[in-house]
């Protein structure tokens, strides 16, 4: 008895030597590395994604990108990409005479994420631009200012009304000031104006045969002329009218005071000209 307890001291046994049962087979290693990796692209995406507008054809671009990345089929079919089946019956992509143009890499990049984001907001930036300008000139209370999809458009609410049949003024309603500033403004900063047309329900020239339209035409050319007399660019001018097409109809009102205020020329001013081309887009 005596040398067996030896024998275990020596030997080391007991509950010590008792081992732990084997583990269970996992994931390998690299997989969690890899869903961190795909987290990290997803959430990189999504941030993209809220920075970005929501075009039809940054979406095309990037599907695009994805074409190019994998290999895959991704064609552009109309206006959508369809789904549809292959001869061995698995799932595909239906094929298009047109492929789709890849996502511009430098978006990818943090300078692309920048540029994007001042690209959003120009408009605003153009709007306190145009403000700032509009108080400079003493033009903030004569104006109404909107906001529309293709830029912002300062209507100025002073007109020139003229005598019935006529392309002459009627002085007693001129806003001779505020046409000054206007003036002013146009000479000395990068502005365009837009000069429209009107004329009064059924209303022609006296001692010609000129009809509404004819009128209108001229008086918008007359006030046209005199724009650019007092130093407004010519290239900064864009004249139309619209004959009677338009007359102000206001509830409350007479008839020959409506018809008073129809007998008028309109200004619109505004930093981008309508007539210069835009970024041009496929026709189908």
């Amino acid at each position: 008895m005596a040398e067996e307890g030896v024998n275990q001291a020596e030997g080391g046994g007991g509950s010590d030597d008792v081992k732990c049962p084997p583990c269970k087979p996992g994931l390998p290693g690299w997989m969690a590395t890899f869903s961190d990796l795909v987290t990290l692209l997803l959430t990189f995406f999504v941030l993209l994604l809220s920075m970005a507008k929501t075009e039809t054809s940054k979406y095309e671009a990037a599907l695009g990108s994805i074409r190019n990345a994998f290999g895959g089929n991704v064609l552009k079919q109309g206006e959508v990409i369809q789904p549809g089946k292959s001869p061995d019956d698995f799932p595909t992509m239906m094929e298009s005479s047109e492929t789709i143009k890849p996502f511009p890499i430098e978006f990818l990049t943090m300078e692309g994420i920048l540029d994007k984001h001042e690209i959003n907001r120009e408009s605003d930036e153009v709007l306190q631009d145009m403000k700032k300008d509009l108080k400079e000139y003493e033009l903030s209370d004569s104006v109404d200012v909107f906001e529309q999809s293709e830029g912002i458009k300062v209507s100025v609410k002073d007109k020139i009304y003229f005598k019935e049949g006529s392309i002459e003024i009627e002085a007693s309603r001129v806003a001779t000031d505020v046409y000054e500033r206007v003036v002013k403004l146009l000479r000395n900063e990068k502005w365009t104006i837009f000069v429209l047309g009107h004329a009064s329900r059924g209303e022609v020239a006296k001692g010609s045969t000129a009809d509404s339209w004819e009128l209108s035409a001229q008086r918008a050319k007359a006030v046209t002329k005199s724009l650019i007399r007092r130093g407004v660019m010519p290239d900064r001018i864009t004249t139309t009218f619209f004959g009677d097409s338009r007359p102000v109809i206001r509830p409350g009102r007479s008839e020959a005071e409506n018809e008073a205020d129809s007998r008028r020329v309109e200004f619109i001013i505004r930093k981008t000209d309508l007539q210069s081309e835009g970024h041009k887009v496929e026709s189908h």
